[in-house]
């Protein structure tokens, strides 16, 4: 059966494949008291899991593949520089020490204090930064339990694979962008989340705020993403996806054409030359 589902379009572009589900570990933070004499090595843990994430952090920065946008590390500055704010790494070691708990329960605690702070932020750009916070919160949680900070998605590489899931996170995006998926699309998000801009600048077409595509969607069912108006179409019919495909070429076409009159001199028809200014944060975003 075929029928769409309609999100914020974050990246242009239109792509047609096949759906790969990433596979997200749910986190379950359960509570339980830790013994008095346990609790300055409750601590340490804490202090372990916050000092491998910054490694992660760092690590992901550096190794940072060439034609990364220039936005990519600015984002992994701005997670450092939350997981650095004592408001994350020094109030939950505080809530260890005084309620006896385990340090899962202590940065979960800490967090939905954090964004219950950001729900009250008027600015609809600040209000979604408490995304971030929830992915560096995730990255913690992960290194307390022992999991892996990213599963790597399994897909054939010759197949036309869209990615579809709950979240995503900026790294996350890198690394699946090294994996040749086609497009992205996820049940969270919003215009100004750091994973559409970076999405925006890999020119990946994406579709964020779907809420329930991750479970409306099957294992390899055939999608089509319009980056342009927002929709993605499951299982479409054969008419739309001649129509899809037409779009799919002129859009490219149309690319093509741009990417020309990048080298165009840039002149009236009466030969008089015409300048033209941007202002841009850095010379890699002339590209």
């Amino acid at each position: 059966m075929s029928f769409s589902i309609h999100g914020i379009a974050v990246a242009q572009g239109i792509a047609i494949g096949r759906a790969h589900l990433f596979l997200q570990t749910s986190l379950e933070v359960t509570h339980y008291a830790v013994p008095q004499e346990r609790l300055e090595a409750e601590v340490q843990r804490f202090d372990r899991a916050i000092a491998a994430v910054r490694n992660e952090l760092r690590e992901l920065e550096r190794q940072a593949p060439p034609g990364t946008p220039p936005e990519f590390a600015a984002f992994l500055q701005l997670h450092l520089m939350i997981l650095n704010d004592d408001t994350l790494s020094g109030a939950p070691r505080v809530l260890i020490q005084q309620q006896g708990c385990n340090a899962e329960w202590a940065l979960k605690q800490q967090m939905d204090s954090l964004i219950e702070q950001f729900e009250k932020i008027e600015d609809s750009y600040l209000r979604e930064r408490k995304e971030d916070v929830t992915q560096v919160v995730e990255r913690v949680l992960k290194a307390l339990m022992g999991q892996p900070a990213t599963l790597v998605p399994e897909h054939k590489t010759d197949m036309d694979s869209i990615l579809v899931a709950h979240d995503l996170s900026p790294a996350d995006m890198m690394l699946f962008k090294q994996q040749s998926f086609h497009a992205f699309i996820t049940d969270m998000g919003g215009a100004t989340s750091h994973t559409a801009i970076l999405a925006r600048s890999m020119g990946i077409p994406s579709v964020v705020a779907l809420h329930r595509a991750w479970a409306m969607i099957r294992e390899g069912e055939p999608i089509i993403v319009d980056g342009m108006a927002g929709v993605v179409i499951v299982n479409p019919d054969p008419l739309v996806l001649t129509e899809y495909r037409l779009r799919q070429e002129q859009w490219h076409l149309e690319r093509q054409k741009l990417k020309r009159l990048r080298t165009t001199r840039a002149m009236t028809l009466d030969g008089t030359d015409i300048e033209l200014w941007a202002n841009i944060e850095s010379p890699d975003d002339v590209d």
